[in-house]
């Protein structure tokens, strides 16, 4: 009776204690004049976790608390969604020496996920983005100008084979970005394009996915990094590492042998010159640097495809904006004598652009920020929070706000027009973040889209499936964290030839 007695006065003791600090985490903003969610007791905020997108998620809290900011809980940890372009801008690039890093982060036994610019913490980070920088300068991309030409016109192939049919254009437009980034980052040839098929779609297949058992990691690295380590998350599944490990090595042994790599041609050649230049000493640290790299390239798949498959589906229901497209790539090509453009010619046509930006607006691959205080931070007069708290900046919840951005449910180019986009407020606008952490790849991925817009649209008429949903009935994806839709999309190509 006596063991008895003693066990439940510790369990009463122990449930008292946990519930007195429930109550001081719920607390927690209020105490601060916060204006926040009531949490779960243990999920915190997170109950949207596998029912909704994230993306979907951040856009109801941004409709639901009009804001600067949002405190709320991962599980039993406080953090704030930052909702003004202002306060975005002193977190981005004004302050960001106090917000360097991620909040996110995978097991510190993840050697390669730590090597990878989507993960890295200072001083890492800077060092790798300094060495990738070089093979996506603008001078690289043009160099590229002939490769992603092809393609382009393999595309046109594929499509050729399928037209009048409906089409899958969330595959086509996957193989289409496997080939270019599989090509150009690792030197590996890639035929997906014509084929549909490519082991390298393989490594990326469960890329932010976190639904079932599957996906523990992912939330962990996330929403819960502590746990990042009792549950050795890791960024990259095994299979996936396995796999870009097995197929660079032989690719790297042929550049050393032929000294092909001095070239400088792609991100291969300037990892395989970090190693012969003895920047790195430690033989596996530069193995898993170029496979973290690679993977981490790969998974750009996800963003150059989803976004083409956006602005085609957008622009297959509204022909008006593909026949003010289509001009502007025939006028285009007359001017240029031929329908092979470049990079620098693509990159000056404003409608083109229009559309692109617009597709990034409604359909931010990426939907939000997240950075993570190093010391007390001021956000405002207001509010100081705490070193060590997540902050996630709303990004997707500022492009759908028609203070920023009348009827935001509409998709309308003409935002972007060259007298349009220089009254956007600063920060509203965030598809590939800004700062010193903007997307590295973010000029790789415009080239990529550009080409097979223009590659499709001067070539074919698109049109909506029957019984197709309307762009604003698209469904996204609820179990990922990426902003992507649950189900393929599908369009009909009407050659115009």
């Amino acid at each position: 009776m006596e063991v008895a007695a003693l066990l439940f006065g510790v369990t009463v003791f122990i449930l008292t204690l946990l519930y007195l600090e429930y109550l001081r985490l719920q607390n927690y903003w209020l105490d601060r004049n916060v204006l926040c969610e009531q949490p779960h007791p243990v999920m915190g905020s997170l109950t949207f976790l596998s029912k909704i997108n994230p993306g979907t998620w951040m856009r109801k809290m941004y409709s639901e608390y009009k804001s600067s900011y949002l405190g709320i809980w991962l599980f039993w940890r406080p953090a704030l969604i930052v909702n003004s372009p202002e306060i975005a801008r002193k977190i981005l690039s004004t302050d960001s020496s106090v917000f360097k890093d991620r909040f996110a982060s995978c097991s510190s036994n993840d050697h390669i996920g730590k090597l990878s610019l989507f993960n890295a913490k200072e001083p890492e980070w800077g060092n790798l983005r300094r060495r990738l920088t070089v093979p996506l300068s603008e001078v690289r991309l043009r160099a590229m100008d002939d490769f992603v030409l092809s393609k382009a016109k393999e595309l046109q192939q594929r499509i050729k084979k399928e037209q009048d049919n409906p089409v899958d254009i969330t595959e086509l437009y996957a193989d289409f970005a496997t080939d270019i980034i599989g090509t150009t980052t690792l030197g590996v040839p890639c035929n997906a394009t014509l084929t549909g098929q490519n082991p390298l779609r393989s490594i990326n297949k469960n890329f932010g996915d976190f639904s079932s058992w599957g996906g523990l990691p992912w939330c962990c690295i996330f929403f819960f990094p502590k746990l990042a380590n009792i549950f050795g998350s890791k960024l990259f599944s095994k299979s996936a590492t396995d796999y870009v490990r097995k197929i660079i090595k032989p690719v790297i042994a042929e550049r050393e042998a032929n000294n092909e790599h001095t070239k400088g041609k792609d991100l291969l050649d300037a990892l395989v010159k970090i190693k012969n230049n003895n920047e790195v000493k430690d033989p596996a640290y530069l193995e898993n640097l170029v496979v973290a790299s690679a993977a981490t390239f790969l998974s750009g798949i996800i963003t150059s495809g989803s976004i083409l498959a956006h602005a085609t589906y957008e622009l297959a229901h509204h022909p008006e904006l593909q026949e003010k497209l289509f001009q502007e790539l025939l006028g285009a090509k007359q001017k240029y004598g031929n329908e092979n453009f470049n990079s620098e010619s693509l990159s000056q046509l404003t409608y083109l652009n229009c559309i692109i930006k617009e597709a990034l607006r409604k359909y931010p691959t990426v939907s939000w920020l997240d950075r993570v205080a190093s010391v007390d931070y001021k956000i405002d007069d207001d509010l100081t929070i705490q070193a060590g708290t997540p902050v996630y900046i709303n990004g997707i919840g500022m492009h759908f706000d028609k203070h920023y951005f009348p009827d935001p449910n509409k998709f309308d180019p003409n935002r972007f027009l060259p007298e349009n986009e220089a009254k956007i407020v600063p920060y509203s606008y965030l598809p590939f973040g800004e700062g010193l952490r903007m997307c590295i790849g973010s000029k790789f991925a415009m080239t990529i889209v550009r080409n097979a817009l223009a590659s499709v649209f001067l070539n074919y008429k698109v049109e909506p499936v029957s019984g197709a949903p309307k762009p604003q009935d698209i469904e996204i994806a609820a179990s990922t964290i990426f902003y992507v839709p649950s189900r393929p999309l599908q369009v009909k190509f009407i050659s115009r030839t």
